[in-house]
């Protein structure tokens, strides 16, 4: 069978993670697409995973995606809109390419992408204007000093006091911050990640923004000393979080409309349901004033 590469995109907040776990019944994306496959006879029941399967990354619990990429030796009639027969509805196939036969979707990935979608009420919005979108509570963040620490946090370091990770944790990141009313859209590019590199970057740079810590601390961060614990950068919150994009330079996606248009309208419901969600939050808070 020839190598393909599908676009998959998925709601992680159910998720423990893409990557499967050692633990029975822990609900991953990979498990769910094995499960597809095995539902479509493409994966033998006693498989371990399909021929020549990689994805492009591992993403944690909780984070979504838009493009996680995964490749395995498939038929030809395996079209996206023919995947999402036997996938849930929080997992979507919506694009594929053929790949060379050695093709690695881990491996052979030029850049990442990542977007992180901060609340962070910008910290010059007035008090009457805060109650009106009830953020009076929230820590306000100062624009100029979040970029200069995206400015900082970009370019080659060694970021081994903001990952878990004990090597590989040389990384050259770019990242970007655009005001989007009380949230911050913080995409951060790079050809790979050490693990919660991402949340670390945009935890360290709101701290900057929000005048909780210097571009001092973040200085000491990039060091090559260790930081005591006290000091220690903890991982933003997961949920969110997005792998944007992942390019492959030698690769053709050709979107399949139909398994698309089904995605748009899986995640269109999700997003009236949490808008809903909000509301009624909102209503409570408001009501105990």
């Amino acid at each position: 069978m020839p190598m393909c590469a599908y676009r998959i995109a998925y709601d992680g907040s159910g998720y423990r993670g893409f990557q499967r776990q050692p633990q029975p019944d822990v609900p991953t994306v990979e498990d769910d697409l094995f499960d597809a496959l095995r539902s479509h006879g493409v994966l033998e029941p006693g498989a371990d995973k399909p021929t020549g399967y990689a994805a492009a990354g591992r993403t944690d619990a909780g984070v979504s995606a838009l493009a996680q990429t995964v490749a395995f030796e498939a038929p030809d009639w395996l079209a996206p809109r023919a995947f999402n027969g036997e996938l849930p509805a929080d997992v979507r196939a919506w694009a594929v390419a053929d790949a060379p036969a050695d093709f690695h979707a881990t491996h052979h990935a030029s850049r990442r992408e990542y977007a992180y979608h901060l609340y962070a009420p910008p910290a010059r919005r007035s008090a009457a204007s805060a109650a009106e979108t009830g953020s009076r509570t929230a820590t306000r963040v100062a624009d100029d000093r979040f970029r200069a620490a995206c400015d900082a946090l970009s370019g080659s370091h060694d970021f081994h006091n903001l990952t878990p990770d004990d090597r590989n944790t040389e990384r050259s990141p770019t990242l970007e911050a655009t005001r989007d009313d009380d949230y911050l859209v913080v995409t951060v590019t790079a050809d790979g990640f050490a693990r919660e590199l991402v949340r670390r970057l945009v935890s360290l740079a709101r701290a900057v923004g929000a005048g909780e810590r210097s571009l001092a601390d973040l200085e000491r961060a990039l060091a090559p000393e260790p930081l005591p614990g006290r000091e220690g950068i903890a991982p933003a919150p997961p949920e969110p979080l997005v792998l944007a994009g992942v390019d492959y330079p030698d690769l053709e996606f050709a979107v399949d409309e139909t398994a698309a248009a089904s995605a748009r309208a899986v995640f269109d419901a999700r997003r009236i349901e949490r808008r809903t969600g909000a509301r009624v939050a909102g209503a409570l808070g408001d009501g105990l004033r």
